[in-house]
Order: C-alpha cells, then sequence, then structure tokens
C-alpha cells in the first residue's frame, strides 16, 4: 500500500508591465506602449526606452490614452504574448 501526497500548485510569478494604450483597433487586441527610463553605459545620459507590445483584451475594453497593465502569459498569436488584467 503506497501513499501519495499530492503537492500543492507552485503559483507562477509572471511578468507585468503597464504603459499607455496606443492602438485598439484591432478585435480583442490592444497595442501598449511601455516607456523605460535608463542610463546610458559608456555616456552616462538617461534615455527613454518605449517598447510596443500587443496584450489580448477581451472585448476590446480599453481605449487610446487608458493606462493598461499587461501581464505574460501562453503565445495567443504569432505577436501575441500578453492579457490585459487592468
Amino acid at each position: 500500500m503506497t501513499i501519495t501526497k499530492t503537492q500543492p500548485k507552485k503559483e507562477v510569478k509572471r511578468q507585468t508591465f503597464s504603459g499607455v494604450v496606443v492602438s485598439d483597433k484591432m478585435k480583442d487586441t490592444t497595442v501598449v506602449m511601455i516607456e523605460r527610463f535608463i542610463k546610458h553605459a559608456k555616456y552616462q545620459k538617461y534615455q527613454v526606452k518605449r517598447t510596443k507590445l500587443m496584450a489580448h483584451d477581451v472585448g476590446n475594453t480599453k481605449k487610446i490614452g487608458d493606462k493598461a497593465t499587461i501581464e505574460a502569459c501562453r503565445p495567443i498569436s504569432k505577436n501575441k504574448a500578453f492579457k490585459v488584467i487592468a
């Protein structure tokens, strides 16, 4: 007779970013622009880096100009691997 214990599932810590919605023209997809303020390694000057990420937004709840928080998830399509959580 063997006794098996079930392990509690580990909570996955996923990447989250916050940014501004710059496009909502696609069905169930929004484009979120994330800005980062980084220091250049050689010249020691601060610069703004911008990244546009596509995020899954069921029902197109976000509109252009809204702040959005996105979270990493499984790939939904070729360019979409994030979902809108707030």
